[in-house]
């Protein structure tokens, strides 16, 4: 639907059938699909936060060693959305829940680097 949409905008209305004209019918529709995506993902994550008891997640880790709050914490990170856009607003919950910064640096650090495989 959008594409299609894109390449009536980019061929009939603009009237652009040259390699500029594919530039920009890419810019559009890579530009109106990334928002799309990054807007709809912020919404949920955002949503999900609702329900995400970052207390209890706290208390979880409190008292246990060290090593299980790394593990669990890039446990979690692995099975989050591997884009920021759904990690920073979880990193930030765990900040603000006053979980420890290396446990939270840990649930960072996974979808970072699985983002760059």
């Amino acid at each position: 639907m959008w594409k299609k949409s894109v390449d009536y905008f980019t061929k009939n209305v603009l009237n652009l059938d040259s390699h500029f004209g594919e530039a920009i019918n890419f810019f559009i529709y890579d530009t109106v699909k990334i928002w799309f995506l990054l807007l709809s993902i912020i919404f949920v994550v955002s949503f999900l936060r609702t329900w995400f008891n970052t207390e209890y997640v706290r208390a979880h880790l409190q008292g246990k060693s060290k090593v299980y709050g790394h593990i669990g914490a890039s446990l979690f990170g692995i099975i989050t959305p591997f884009c920021s856009c759904s990690a920073i607003p979880l990193f930030l919950g765990f900040i603000q829940a006053r979980i420890p910064l290396g446990v939270t640096f840990s649930y960072w650090n996974v979808p970072y680097k699985l983002d760059k495989l």
